[in-house]
């Protein structure tokens, strides 16, 4: 505990500025585990342009998260994701959060999200069928496929994935330009006539398109199963308030992402853990037979400790904010807490490099040590949806296949808006 006010430590900003420029998101997951080596787990940097502190303590997160969330607002990484996402849930703030979370909430229910799980069978099944035994495939590629179809499907109501591959692609481009636009001069780069500007700008204009279309057809359709129908009809519950196109187009293009560019990664993911552990692997296709719905459940459990898609989570605060362990914030700091690092603290989960399923057997790990999908308030609102499709792809097809890969050669990490991987995941389908 330190005294209040007490100054955090941390490496000085010449030191940051070399470790970090000229882009820090690809280095920043190898300088925060080595600051906080040693300078603990609270620790603040700075560049010329920023000041940050990192977070790494279970008990510290859930003070940021819940305990004082009230006295931060979403970082400029966040809000940056407006200019393609809009105000949806994911972008937006108190009280149109708080509002617009009531409106969606229906579309996310229990039963509903149950009955989203025949269409994903059927498109796990459908893609299992396809495969070619032993011809090499990239399974990043597969996976952003399959699960663009299931969005597509129960998003929309229907298999448009033809029409809205340009949702795919704008998301491709933001994860790739995203690192620029919170950089000094970031949002006047977004404005400059560069050949990436305006290939994101037809992008996203061809997915305004393709959803203002969708929407109007579902409006003049009438009610559906689909969860953009949902939006269309709810209604504040407290207010009666309907939502416009315009919200629905911005919570339909974060809950796409959502339920679509993270559950890709997670799935690649999982199935490169998969060919670097067989032993892990045989155990899996055994459950995925005999229905051993727990033992997928703690496969999923260990990617996202190992591969979390949201691997950072930003916060700001506007005014002086001190932490539950006398940490004092300064005004306009931007607060960083990092899931990829915080699952594989030693002293929180033992041998944490290890794929280890079992481990989930034993007591859980203390509270908000695991937060995959965030935690308080905001907590990603589609938490059931991708457990419920990562672990029906992951049966359909653990069942049926193994899909094996050439383990000397390490896949990277892509880390941007989410942990992609650096490049191709090639592997071959090989029949159990």
């Amino acid at each position: 505990m330190r005294t209040i006010g007490t100054p955090i430590p941390g490496p000085g900003r010449l030191e940051t500025l070399r470790k970090l420029a000229p882009n820090p998101f690809p280095r920043f997951v190898p300088f925060l585990t080595e600051v906080t080596q040693r300078y603990g787990n609270v620790v603040a940097f700075a560049l010329p342009w920023r000041s940050y502190v990192f977070v790494n303590d279970p008990l510290l997160v859930k003070d940021i998260l819940v305990t004082q969330q009230h006295a931060f607002v979403k970082s400029l990484g966040t809000r940056a994701l407006k200019y393609l996402l809009g105000e949806g849930l994911l972008t937006s703030e108190d009280p149109r959060h708080r509002k617009m979370r009531r409106i969606v909430q229906p579309a996310f229910h229990r039963e509903r999200v149950a009955g989203y799980a025949r269409e994903m069978e059927r498109l796990a099944e459908d893609f299992a069928d396809r495969l070619r035994p032993g011809e090499a495939f990239d399974m990043h590629a597969a996976m952003t496929e399959l699960t663009l179809r299931i969005a597509t499907t129960t998003l929309f109501g229907s298999d448009e994935s033809g029409s809205t591959r340009a949702v795919s692609d704008a998301l491709r481009l933001m994860m790739e330009t995203f690192p620029y636009s919170v950089l000094p001069f970031g949002q006047l780069r977004q404005r400059l006539p560069l050949p990436s500007t305006r290939r994101f700008n037809r992008a996203r204009a061809t997915l305004d398109r393709v959803i203002y279309d969708l929407i109007a057809r579902r409006r003049k359709d009438g009610d559906g199963a689909d969860a953009m129908s949902m939006l269309l009809t709810a209604s504040d519950p407290e207010t009666g308030d309907r939502m416009t196109d315009e919200q629905v187009r911005d919570e339909v293009m974060t809950l796409f992402m959502a339920g679509h560019e993270t559950t890709a990664n997670l799935l690649t993911w999982t199935f490169y853990l998969l060919a670097r552990h067989p032993e892990v692997e045989k155990r899996l296709a055994v459950a995925a037979r005999d229905g051993d719905r727990d033992f997928v459940g703690r496969v999923v459990h260990e990617t996202l400790r190992l591969y979390p898609p949201a691997w950072l989570l930003g916060r700001e605060n506007p005014g002086d904010v001190t932490l539950a362990d006398g940490s004092h914030i300064p005004p306009n700091t931007t607060v960083f807490i990092s899931p990829k690092i915080l699952h594989v603290r030693a002293d929180l989960f033992a041998d944490p490099m290890r794929l280890d399923p079992d481990r989930w057997l034993g007591a859980p790990p203390p509270p908000f040590a695991f937060v995959p999908f965030g935690g308080g308030a905001r907590r990603c609102i589609g938490e059931e949806f991708a457990w419920m499709e990562a672990s029906i792809v992951l049966t359909s097809l653990a069942r049926r296949y193994r899909f094996a890969m050439d383990t000397s050669v390490e896949v990277k990490t892509f880390p941007s808006v989410t942990l992609r991987p650096a490049g191709p995941v090639p592997v071959t389908a090989r029949p159990m």
